[in-house]
């Protein structure tokens, strides 16, 4: 018998191994910072944008040196794309260890069960009770108005939508999705003085509804696009009506990314501050009737708050507690809508 001798293929060179990057990312950093040091930069930004491009570098040349240069290409778009994605992260992380670090102060359950009540914003004590019902109140509505209306919207420019009315609509939602949060307050605010309506949390919702409106139309309509015509196509050809293959097709396979941008629609208008400061108008006692008189917010709670916080740390720490509890409450609704696509999304068999 003879004995067969595998010789390594002459195609596959030489490679560096899988920890190079982190090694390269360690150096980097050491060497960033020790020539910051001796140049007398201070700031951690110039430290991280020098290492950086180290990084880049050196992952260069020494992919260069021995894989070559066409692999070395491969690798410094790899290292762009994880430089990239650091520089998108660092601020984000970075701004929710402020918000923690400085919003649990006074972040407990007194906090969070209380209003402001007789309190002045400059003395300590009061909490966000009424601020969180006002937000939950009026998201709520703006959602239950704007949901429906984008994704009906989207279902009829991706199913239905010919001609000029859909061009007409595509421009409009366009447009709307560019609408600074103002002028929508102003909008609205203009009809409250028309119809001789006073201050509540339904004026502030619609407000919210119209700026939730486009890019509700616009996630669903992506989403939309994504299901394979193929199955549209398989149940027409089982006789199966057009509007039941979209309510029984259609939709069940698009639902994951329609709550999702959904959910993301929520995270964009919990925030707004300039519609409610127009419309709500801010209350510090418990309001549970959004559709009568003056309530509160939690976006304009942290405005008010912060805008006394001169010479109050009492202000200052409840602002940035309603800031905490505001992340807080949208990272619930987006973990819970996870939750519901997941549930809902179309179940394949093995």
């Amino acid at each position: 018998m003879s004995t067969v001798v595998k010789h390594p293929s002459s195609l596959q060179g030489a490679r560096l191994p899988k920890w190079s990057p982190v090694a390269i990312a360690v150096g980097s950093l050491a060497v960033s910072i020790g020539l910051c040091l001796a140049a007398g930069f201070d700031s951690r930004i110039q430290w991280g944008l020098i290492a950086a491009l180290l990084f880049v570098f050196g992952t260069y040349v020494l992919a260069a040196r021995v894989e070559g240069r066409r692999q070395a290409r491969d690798r410094i778009a790899t290292s762009l794309v994880w430089v990239a994605f650091v520089i998108a992260v660092v601020p984000l992380v970075s701004l929710v260890w402020s918000t923690v670090q400085r919003g649990i102060k006074v972040f407990d359950v007194y906090f969070l069960t209380h209003s402001m009540g007789v309190v002045a914003d400059t003395e300590p004590g009061g909490g966000i009770y009424h601020a969180i019902i006002g937000t939950l109140e009026q998201v709520g509505i703006a959602t239950l108005i704007a949901a429906p209306v984008g994704v009906l919207t989207a279902i009829y420019l991706v199913e239905y939508g010919r001609g000029h009315l859909a061009r007409a609509v595509t421009f409009f939602v366009d447009v709307m999705t560019g609408i600074p949060s103002i002028v929508a307050g102003l909008f609205i605010l203009s009809l409250l003085l028309i119809f001789e309506m006073s201050f509540s949390g339904f004026a502030g919702a619609l407000a919210l509804a119209i700026l939730m409106m486009p890019v509700v139309v616009r996630s669903t309509e992506e989403m939309l696009k994504l299901v394979p015509n193929e199955l549209r196509e398989a149940s027409l050809a089982l006789g199966v009506p057009k509007w039941r293959t979209i309510l029984k097709v259609v939709l069940p396979t698009a639902i994951g990314g329609i709550t999702t941008g959904v959910m993301l629609a929520v995270a964009r208008i919990a925030g707004e501050t300039a519609p409610v400061l127009l419309l709500v108008f801010g209350n510090p006692f418990i309001n549970n009737n959004p559709f009568e008189g003056a309530q509160a917010s939690l976006p304009l709670y942290i405005y008010q708050q912060y805008a006394n916080s001169a010479g109050s740390e009492a202000a200052y720490d409840r602002a940035w507690a309603a800031a905490l509890t505001l992340i807080a409450i949208v990272m619930i609704l987006n973990l819970a809508a996870r939750g519901i696509a997941r549930w809902k999304a179309p179940k394949t068999g093995r």
